[in-house]
């Protein structure tokens, strides 16, 4: 059974709007299933099939002709000049509909925005969803989701287990895009890297302390760093810089995109595993900001995310500006309340001056309501109403 994506509306509302639609996201999202399922009256060429990428690279213009009414052309950034002959056509005919699709950012982003500017728009598919999970299986328990991650290999109907897909997935990630992005060398110390940045989720990012774990410069580690985010497999969640003390930590924190992908890099084989870990609420904390990202991008928005930390470790692990007002959400992962979870919301009310109404709780329990300086929500419940 095919699993309903969220973002299927937009992208047709997309394509609407704009001659060009480019569609993001890391390997293995979905992208390719989605859109030739959603768009079969296009016909489908990827730019990984040698054959393809050697006729759109020698000669682009004859490739492009070979589609009249558009294409979809997957892995777009392996031949990223065919941009400038793009432009030409959808100018000339604005019948003619082309969907890009592309796993890495780093190469093809530059080349949309100079090459396509005003002329496509620029979608993202993450991971399934909960919601999107929930609506092809029922039951779906937090810590197996977290567990698990989102990949549609580990949930579809030919299901891989998860230190399978992921053992895989990386190897495959190692030899093909990391090599093709930045020709980095040695590629056991790029893993390695991987796995220490896994250890690292939630905190603020040290360059400095990375690259002494890794045994390479700091300068190394902050392109290492940019090949996680262009690939889509990280998130780096800004510090809100407004004003309220002088003494605030000004390095972003690091997620990742895919608590599954977090816990194959752990170690961690299963969710009872998982529930004992010592990261288990950094991870639970990553999954809920992803989740809320997910939901966010599914809808063709750019998530306004940034978390706050002071120098006395007094913390919000996620504001969120909606329709112009700041909403404070702290993270737990424990399932009983008890008034120590609010402790940061309170300061942050103090230091703020603002009231509680946009103030949030979020944990694994079930139970809900009024707190004095927030409100306390299930995890479930915090992300449909978010």
């Amino acid at each position: 059974m095919l699993i309903q994506r969220q973002i299927a509306p937009v992208i047709q509302d997309f394509r609407k709007w704009f001659p060009v639609v480019y569609l993001g996201g890391p390997r293995q999202s979905g992208k390719t299933t989605l859109l030739r399922h959603l768009i079969p009256e296009l016909p489908y060429a990827s730019l990984e099939d040698a054959d393809a990428r050697r006729r759109a690279e020698e000669d682009p213009r004859r490739f492009l002709n070979g589609f009249p009414n558009g294409a979809i052309l997957d892995e777009a950034q392996r031949v990223p000049h065919l941009f400038n002959y793009l432009q030409g056509y959808v100018d000339s005919d604005r019948n003619r509909r082309f969907v890009l699709s592309g796993s890495q950012n780093f190469l093809l982003m530059e080349q949309i925005t100079q090459s396509l500017a005003g002329r496509v728009g620029i979608l993202n598919l993450l991971p399934l969803s909960v919601f999107e999970l929930e609506n092809s299986k029922a039951g779906l328990q937090l810590e197996e989701f977290v567990w698990k991650g989102g990949y549609p290999g580990i949930h579809g109907e030919s299901v891989i287990p998860p230190e399978i897909f992921f053992d895989n997935y990386i190897q495959t990630y190692l030899e093909r895009d990391v090599r093709l992005l930045k020709n980095v060398g040695d590629i056991s110390s790029f893993g390695n890297f991987m796995r220490l940045c896994a250890g690292r989720i939630g905190q603020p990012l040290n360059l400095a302390s990375l690259a002494n774990d890794t045994g390479v410069a700091p300068n190394t580690i902050k392109s290492w760093i940019s090949v996680l985010e262009a690939s889509y497999l990280i998130l780096r969640l800004t510090p809100y810089f407004e004003n309220y003390s002088k003494r605030i930590i000004k390095s972003p924190k690091l997620y990742f995109m895919d608590t599954g992908l977090v816990c194959n890099l752990l170690g961690i084989t299963s969710a009872a595993q998982l529930e004992r870990h010592h990261y288990f609420g950094n991870i639970v904390e990553n999954a809920i900001i992803v989740e809320l990202y997910k939901k966010r991008t599914n809808s063709g928005k750019r998530p306004r995310f940034w978390f706050w930390q002071d120098q006395k470790n007094n913390e919000i692990d996620l504001l969120m500006e909606e329709e112009g007002k700041i909403r404070a959400v702290e993270i737990k992962s424990g399932q009983t309340y008890n008034s120590r979870m609010a402790s940061g919301l309170k300061n942050w009310n103090k230091l703020t001056g603002s009231d509680s109404s946009g103030n949030f709780l979020i944990y694994a329990g079930e139970q809900e309501g009024e707190l004095e300086h927030g409100q306390l929500l299930p995890w479930r419940k915090a992300l449909d109403i978010l």
